[in-house]
């Protein structure tokens, strides 16, 4: 048998006769079996690249599990820090769900519809023609009737009637959106 031979059997002996013991060492701290499995490998393998360094009294079974409680705890340490970085994280995202969940809370929907819908009335009757807004503004602001409009401005009441019609019909068709929610809001509230 060549001596190449002689240490690949040297090997493979050594590996079988500690393989259960120090995985199951390994595996009583690391709680899962491939990588405990994988610790007793590496654990082996630094020991065999080495072994002509070492002294020759050096304890064998000694020396191969203090790399295993080594790699062990590289393990665990860096688990620590997975499980910490992930717990600030988690804890982040719990932080900013909640804070989604109050201001979800605190949303009040007839608020911001009823602030939209201003929005788009003002600027629709920035759009309107001078005449019509004049005219418009005197019988929804003021409360005038079409008659004290038409006797106020020294115009027709047909011309009165047109111009609020004017009106209604921009405002209905910028609000069509907002209608069905208007109500269905109104009606609730009764």
């Amino acid at each position: 048998m060549g001596e190449r031979q002689t240490e690949t059997r040297h090997f493979a002996i050594l590996f079988e006769q500690y393989k259960e013991p120090f995985t199951l060492f390994a595996n009583s701290y690391i709680r899962d079996t491939a990588v405990a499995e994988d610790i007793y490998v590496e654990a082996m393998m630094q020991y065999w690249e080495k072994r002509h360094e070492l002294p020759s009294d050096t304890n064998i079974p000694a020396y191969i599990l203090t790399s295993v409680k080594n790699r062990a705890l590289n393990h665990l340490r860096h688990l620590n820090v997975r499980t910490e970085a992930e717990e600030q994280l988690f804890s982040h995202n719990a932080r900013e769900l909640n804070f989604r969940i109050s201001s979800l809370e605190a949303c009040d929907p007839s608020e911001l519809f009823t602030a939209e819908m201003k929005e788009i009335i003002r600027s629709t009757f920035n759009e309107l023609p001078e005449q019509t807004r004049l005219i418009f503004r005197k019988s929804r602001y003021e409360n005038k009737t079409n008659r004290e409009i038409a006797e106020e401005l020294n115009i027709n009441i047909k011309t009165v009637e047109y111009h609020i019609s004017k009106a209604l019909k921009l405002l209905r068709s910028r609000l069509k959106d907002y209608l069905p929610l208007l109500l269905l809001l109104y009606s609730s509230s009764q």
